[in-house]
């Protein structure tokens, strides 16, 4: 007889009877309803942005496989989710080149260039956020007015904040923003909408609460002493809860089953990790917002996290074989 080999595969690791497939649409599925509400608020181009994305993001996983002469998972609901991701996180005024330009960035070469799904360390739909961002700096900043029939642009509210200071806050909404009535990205229109998608991540059991609660937690913390100490110069906690892509982000991107930890005090720190780095940008940093950056430098410290629980349970074995 053979002796009986270990086969070591790549996340993600689904422990449930559920497929990748199943997995990957299920999420997309879960973000519809804030997807349903961009283009309720934003009409046509916001659609045109999320088709484009996700059209776009599923051709280059299809052309990458081809290339590297892989089998095909264009329709495997990877690229799909990525390119949904990708269009929440941009304006729906974004031309569309450029949107394709982000999905480049985000299959070819953070996901497929690392070695395909499993392998990449970084967040895809983040990195392509952050490389339009930058390159782009006037268009990914150019916030649609909701319900505008031509293309008015007004400054998101965390944008407001940064250049204008509490003063220019007088008439938020924080109604307004827990609906979607609100310039920002077409993932910054719903916290509602997110957490309901949220919710069906939880009952599908694809996500724990152990990311997203130390994320926000530790962000509302930060941003709620400053509060207490200022607040006629830094929001209230509940702001920081609302505007931004801090719902998004925390549950549907720091989750991310390839690019977060895979033991519970990993998880937290890597939450808390995201939270501090997010509160520190928002009040501090050059940009407005700090969800993207700080996952995205979360991400990379992953492999020390996993690495340092392994380290720790090996250590135990070996205690233990040695008092034994």
């Amino acid at each position: 007889m053979e002796p009986v080999k270990l086969k070591v595969s790549y996340a993600p690791f689904v422990r449930s009877k559920d497929s990748i497939e199943s997995v990957m649409y299920n999420v997309a599925l879960a973000l519809f309803p804030a997807t349903a509400m961009s283009v309720y608020y934003f009409g046509i181009p916001a659609l045109l942005v999320t088709i484009t994305a996700i059209a776009s993001s599923v051709g280059f996983e299809w052309l990458t496989d081809k290339i590297r002469k892989k089998p095909d998972s264009c329709l495997d609901g990877s690229a799909v989710v990525t390119g949904l991701l990708l269009a929440l996180n941009v304006p729906s005024s974004l031309p569309l080149w450029m949107v394709v330009v982000g999905s480049f960035v985000a299959i070819v070469v953070t996901k497929h260039l690392f070695g395909g799904l499993g392998f990449n360390i970084f967040n895809p739909a983040l990195v392509a956020r952050v490389f339009l961002l930058i390159s782009f700096p006037v268009a990914m900043t150019s916030w649609a007015v909701p319900f505008a029939v031509d293309m008015q642009t007004a400054a998101s509210p965390l944008g407001i904040l940064k250049t204008d200071g509490m003063a220019a806050l007088s008439n938020f909404s924080y109604m307004d923003a827990l609906l979607g009535k609100t310039g920002g990205s077409l993932g910054e229109t719903s916290v509602l909408a997110l957490l309901f998608g949220a919710a069906w991540l939880f009952y599908k059991r694809y996500i724990t609460i152990s990311i997203p609660l130390s994320f926000i937690a530790s962000t509302l913390a930060f941003t709620g002493i400053f509060y207490l100490i200022d607040p006629t110069t830094y929001a209230s906690p509940l702001f920081h809860f609302l505007t931004g892509g801090l719902v998004l982000g925390a549950f549907f991107m720091a989750t991310d089953m390839v690019t977060s930890p895979l033991s519970l005090r990993g998880q937290l720190l890597f939450g808390i990790g995201c939270g501090l780095l997010t509160a520190v940008i928002r009040l501090w940093g050059g940009y407005p917002e700090g969800v993207s950056f700080a996952i995205l430098i979360m991400n990379s410290l992953v492999p020390l996290l996993d690495k340092w629980d392994l380290d720790e349970i090996k250590a135990k074995k070996q205690k233990s074989l040695t008092t034994a």
